[in-house]
């Protein structure tokens, strides 16, 4: 199915990398892509490739960054980057975590000034020292101003919410969010309730599901069958309205929602087949108005599944994108060149280090793209948009963490083959909703939250 466009990558020296994420540029979508141990790599697409515009601050090379996620924080209308840095399998590490405030935009963020947060006096005693895994943006109250969870392993995590004055609160227990287990992947948007509720998927032991009741959570796993006890946690996706579970060596699950409120497993004996799953990705990439899901593999091939128009997932050639040799780590998708058509970027690293990896699917199909913001201009993720077009009704979730140690373009993709957009319904985390008629196809449209300042 895919073609490989690496060439598009203009360094071509092996990567040890591992999470990936997608933020606006003024020119196009940023990809920063941890180090552990070299520099962060901050790309972006200029003159015909993927180049690397990191500042000294953002490579923050020596430190061993592995899970990363991008959100607005302070509320200021610009995302935050937060990397989470870990030298250590589990327990206390010795790298604290970055948190990169953009004080300064220039065109592809090139030459921008960044501050580490957690270089202000306010944070002196606040450093994260505990190891873990992913990074998840989630607004609890939907008020566009979000906080970050880290999913720490062999230690509790952390809720960090953001002060005006710089300073960050871990809140997980005033929230409800505890957890302390060996927390490994995570999803942050709609999945029990219409606000933005946190899966957590874990190893040794059973997956966390916390329900948002305005802006405090319960955890309700179990009693939805979410809880997988079995399972060694890793990658973790919403593919369609289910959610796409890849676990290390065991059966993988694709979880699907019933009248009764609970889930069961409808994964295929194809993709419940166990092999070493590292991230998830699910998007439409040859714009034919049908999902694929992309299973990124460590020293294992990879594995692409189509959804069919009956609702079962069948398994599709990836071509190149197979990889059977790579030591996949993270994997993020965004329209990174502007031609309607994702990208999906592959980053290598376990145990080695590998370049990085393009891919795309040719096509000529039709496409839309909705990217919704917040009452601050910031992208909405967490937002749900639905397409209805003149066959079919579709729901995507803007981003805020999903895959593994990654996080996608904060953009609603919708591919439309040949079919015709009717209507789109944005519904932000605070419950309020906007809609758009006839929306022009092949084209991206920005949503403004219905309580955003009009100018």
């Amino acid at each position: 199915m895919f073609t490989d466009r690496s060439d598009a990558v203009a360094d071509e020296r092996p990567h040890r990398g591992y999470g990936v994420t997608v933020t606006p540029g003024q020119r196009g979508p940023c990809a920063l892509v941890t180090g552990y141990g070299p520099g962060n790599r901050l790309l972006s697409w200029r003159d015909g490739a993927l180049r690397d515009v990191a500042s000294p601050a953002v490579a923050d090379e020596g430190r061993h960054a592995i899970g990363v996620v991008a959100a607005d924080l302070d509320a200021d209308g610009r995302e935050e980057l937060y990397v989470h840095n870990t030298d250590e399998f589990d327990g206390r590490t010795r790298d604290t975590d970055l948190l990169l405030d953009p004080v300064e935009c220039s065109p592809d963020r090139k030459g921008a000034r960044w501050r580490d947060l957690y270089g202000l006096g306010v944070n002196a005693d606040r450093g994260n020292f505990r190891s873990g895994r992913s990074v998840a943006a989630l607004d609890r109250y939907g008020t566009g101003r979000y906080g970050v969870f880290v999913a720490s392993y062999g230690a509790p995590s952390r809720f960090y919410e953001l002060g005006d004055d710089g300073e960050l609160t871990d809140m997980s227990a005033a929230v409800g969010l505890e957890v302390d287990a060996c927390a490994r992947s995570l999803f942050a948007g709609p999945v029990v309730s219409e606000r933005m509720d946190l899966f957590v998927g874990v190893e040794r032991g059973p997956n966390r599901l916390f329900r948002n009741g305005s802006g405090h959570f319960e955890e309700v796993a179990g009693d939805v069958g979410l809880d997988d006890a079995e399972a060694d946690a890793r990658g973790v996706a919403m593919a369609d309205d289910a959610l796409a579970c890849g676990t290390w060596e065991g059966p993988n699950r694709i979880f699907e929602p019933v009248e009764d409120g609970t889930f069961v497993d409808v994964a295929p004996p194809e993709f419940t087949e166990p092999t070493r799953v590292r991230t998830l990705v699910c998007a439409d990439f040859d714009n034919d108005g049908r999902e694929e899901l992309f299973v990124h593999g460590l020293g294992a091939e990879n594995r692409l599944f189509r959804l069919t128009p009956e609702g079962e997932w069948d398994p599709l050639d990836p071509g190149p994108a197979r990889e059977p040799r790579g030591l996949g780590t993270g994997a993020s998708v965004a329209d990174f060149d502007g031609d309607g058509t994702l990208e999906l970027l592959l980053v290598h690293g376990e145990l080695a280090a590998q370049p990085l990896s393009l891919y795309a699917a040719e096509n000529d199909g039709d496409w839309l793209r909705i990217r919704p913001t917040t009452q601050y201009g910031a992208p909405a993720r967490g937002a749900a948009v639905t397409l209805e077009t003149d066959e079919w009704t579709r729901t995507r979730v803007v981003c805020a963490g999903s895959g593994y140690l990654c996080q996608m373009e904060p953009v609603a993709h919708f591919g439309l083959g040949e079919l015709t957009p009717e209507r789109v319904t944005v519904r932000w985390p605070d419950g309020r909703e906007a809609t758009m008629e006839r929306p022009a196809e092949r084209a991206e449209h920005e949503v403004p939250h219905p309580m955003a300042p009009r100018f």
